[in-house]
């Protein structure tokens, strides 16, 4: 799905954190620092072809945008290139032998769920990573068994900026979405919280993209690091 190009409006009438009984994250860029594996994947398909590989910072502000971002950035071609769908499942299968090699949680990301676990908040994923690639990860990561739900971006016919995925998270959890507040690193994620009804946090330390910078996103929040955001969210509850 292409990148949006302009923020969403604000919302006067919008859920304030004091006000919601549950969080959900984004994946990469925002609970995990995905970057190092990503950039790896589509690393190989460069040395394949005998070109240099590219600088893991370099390509760092596209891994939001999975696939379609690492591919545009490390070849220039995107989805309406005849060349991207091939190279595209050429990348995931890269990545897929390699999910979880160099990827950590962002310092600070444990000791949040860890205090949202003991206080009895219940928290969720919901990614655009499709689920065969988000799940064994989440596994790996240590997190499946204690997320309220994992929303990948092919368990809904749609993936954000389209509200579906966090609609479909709110149900599992049992919530209305006015009672959830949503984290992400990406403008995707503030529009997707936005037009589900959610109170919305835009993680300032993730990857963020090239387009607009978070300030720009009107989320209702913004951190700088995880522990920001730990003190934001210590309100659930």
């Amino acid at each position: 799905m292409n990148q949006p190009s302009s923020p969403p409006a604000r919302q006067d009438d919008a859920p304030q954190i004091a006000q919601c009984r549950a969080a959900l994250f984004d994946l990469d860029g925002t609970l995990a620092d995905t970057a190092p594996d990503l950039v790896a994947a589509v690393n190989k398909m460069r040395r394949d072809r005998g070109l240099e590989l590219v600088p893991v910072e370099q390509l760092r502000p596209f891994a939001s945008a999975g696939a379609r971002g690492l591919i545009g950035g490390a070849f220039g071609i995107g989805p309406e290139d005849r060349e991207f769908a091939p190279m595209r499942e050429e990348f995931l299968a890269n990545y897929e032998t390699d999910l979880c090699i160099e990827t950590t949680l962002f310092p600070g990301i444990a000791e949040l769920l860890d205090a949202l676990d003991e206080r009895g908040v219940r928290w969720g994923i919901v990614t655009n990573k499709v689920g065969r690639l988000t799940m064994p990860l989440v596994a790996q990561l240590g997190l499946a068994a204690r997320a309220g739900c994992v929303v990948s971006g092919d368990t809904t016919p749609h993936s954000k900026p389209h509200p579906a995925p966090l609609l479909h998270a709110a149900e599992t959890l049992a919530l209305p979405p006015e009672r959830i507040v949503y984290v992400g690193d990406d403008l995707r994620d503030v529009q997707a919280g936005f037009a589900a009804g959610m109170a919305t946090v835009a993680a300032a330390y993730g990857y963020c993209g090239a387009d607009l910078p978070p300030a720009m996103w009107h989320a209702q929040h913004i951190v700088d690091t995880p522990q920001q955001l730990h003190l934001l969210l210590a309100a659930l509850g």
